[in-house]
């Protein structure tokens, strides 16, 4: 019978003693500078055409009535992992998260930097 033998890790004392975050509830891990200034990705690219009329392209896999819907509206607020539209048909405002999200077309140039 093959068995695998994994390294061991040193046991030099508890976790708490070897963590290198200060021991402050305001700690927030540092990233390069150019992972939040990168305009490819889709919150950056969403956020600066905040005013522009576009339509979403969303699948909701779970439902049968909502499976492939296409909500076309101005964009009024983007953000991490969504997007405000105002409905062009009802006015209403809808909230959609880019986790379903499959693709925007723009109908103007959208800005990318």
């Amino acid at each position: 019978m093959n068995q695998t033998v994994y390294p061991q890790v040193p046991q030099t004392g508890d976790i708490s003693s070897q963590s290198s975050a200060p021991p402050s509830s305001n700690y927030y891990p540092t990233y390069p500078s150019n992972v939040t200034q990168d305009p490819r990705y889709a919150e950056n690219i969403l956020e600066k055409n905040v005013g522009r009329r576009a339509s979403f392209y969303m699948s909701y896999n779970d439902s049968l009535e909502w499976r492939d819907r296409i909500f076309t509206g101005v964009i009024e607020q983007a953000g991490r992992d969504y997007a405000v539209v105002q409905d062009e048909t009802t006015g209403k405002y809808v909230l959609l998260w880019t986790v379903y999200l499959n693709f925007v077309e723009f109908y103007e140039l959208p800005i990318l930097h």
